[in-house]
């Protein structure tokens, strides 16, 4: 099955919720969303905490040094991130607050607050959430982008995030973004597509 056929049924939903929707699915066209389902949860949170208040080249070329570091290709161990320095990882780009972020993340892993990924697989995405956000520098976003990308959770609204809520203001031609609590309210008529919801709304162009 193609990543076209699996998400065909979630645009076809989407686009008989009305007229905006219809429209802007047709001018898209199908979803191409790229899960990373080989990525445990540790990596995926260290990646979204590298790409935090970034664009994506300056995120890429973060992770690109922080992987060349270790001279394996592989992404680091969370044991190779806890017991790496401060300046070698501030030398990848790494703010003060992201180190201490990513290296509470990596012990974390350590001491099995963050699963494994066949845990994660196991857990519901509330659970995981409340697990998570308990970690210093990781917020409800972040784990929404590890159950989006990595565990391939079917409808996850991430509301809190920009992109999706001017992506709405833009589909709807409003003067402003609705706030966090409006879009999961507007959002539940998109369940149980609400990724994908979020993928075409990442989309919606700027007219």
């Amino acid at each position: 099955m193609t990543r076209h056929d699996l998400y065909s049924p979630a645009s076809e939903f989407l686009a008989a919720l009305d007229d905006d929707w219809r429209r802007h699915i047709d001018a898209i066209g199908p979803c191409l969303h790229q899960p990373h389902p080989a990525r445990d949860p540790y990596e995926s949170l260290v990646r979204a905490i590298a790409y935090q208040q970034l664009h994506t080249k300056a995120g890429d070329a973060i992770v690109g040094r922080l992987v060349a570091l270790f001279g394996t290709g592989a992404f680091p161990r969370p044991q190779q991130l806890v017991a790496t320095g401060f300046d070698p990882l501030r030398g990848c780009g790494f703010s003060a607050s992201k180190i201490a972020t990513i290296q509470g993340i990596a012990q974390a892993a350590l001491d099995g607050i963050v699963p494994d990924y066949a845990s994660a697989l196991a857990m519901d995405d509330e659970a995981l959430i409340e697990r998570l956000v308990t970690l210093r520098g990781v917020g409800r976003w972040t784990v929404e982008m590890l159950l989006i990308y990595s565990l391939e959770r079917p409808d996850i609204l991430p509301a809190d995030d920009f992109g999706v809520r001017e992506g709405y203001r833009r589909l709807k031609g409003l003067e402003v973004q609705p706030t966090r609590k409006q879009m999961i309210e507007i959002g539940l008529a998109w369940s149980p597509y609400r990724t994908v919801a979020a993928w075409y709304l990442w989309r919606v162009p700027n007219r």
